[in-house]
């Protein structure tokens, strides 16, 4: 399969910048039906689209329910999370199955994650669904000083996909 160009997925799929985590996404699905959670009533389930180019990651954030990716077209990526014990773990999505790339993945919720495209890609369409649904109140964005002073062994790959 070609590769697809990242404007015109922009444009067709209407996606929009990602505040604070990066890339460029659109919600597809949010469930009307509800569901208690710690935090209050939340979407029994949400889906998006996820783009991420050559310019853009996705920071290392975290969120407290369960997040599956999806890898649709183009590229690559690599995904990172980092669990309670500070184990990193890299997760390769993608179409390839025959070259170790997964098509589906899932991130529990609680750790701390973060993707980029691998080096070379220039385009990788991915999706996600939570459930519960997503909400912007969960959202956890990481702090680069914070990270580096609770995982100092990953100090360098945490200053890679942080903003200052």
């Amino acid at each position: 399969m070609d590769t697809p160009d990242a404007r015109q997925l922009i444009e067709q799929l209407g996606l929009a910048p990602l505040p604070q985590e990066g890339g460029w996404y659109r919600e597809t699905y949010r469930s009307t039906t509800t569901c208690p959670t710690p935090r209050g009533e939340r979407s029994l389930a949400t889906a998006i689209y996820y783009l991420l180019t050559p310019d853009t990651f996705s920071a290392w954030h975290r969120l407290p329910g369960d997040e599956l990716y999806h890898a649709y077209a183009g590229d690559p990526v690599e995904l990172f999370t980092i669990d309670s014990d500070g184990s990193l773990q890299r997760t390769l999505l993608g179409t390839r199955i025959d070259r170790d790339e997964r098509p589906q993945h899932l991130v529990a919720g609680g750790l701390w994650q973060a993707s980029r495209l691998v080096t070379g890609g220039s385009v990788a369409l991915l999706g996600t669904t939570m459930s519960p649904g997503f909400d912007f109140a969960d959202y956890e964005h990481g702090e680069r000083a914070d990270l580096f002073a609770h995982y100092p062994s990953h100090v360098s790959l945490i200053g890679e996909l942080t903003r200052s």
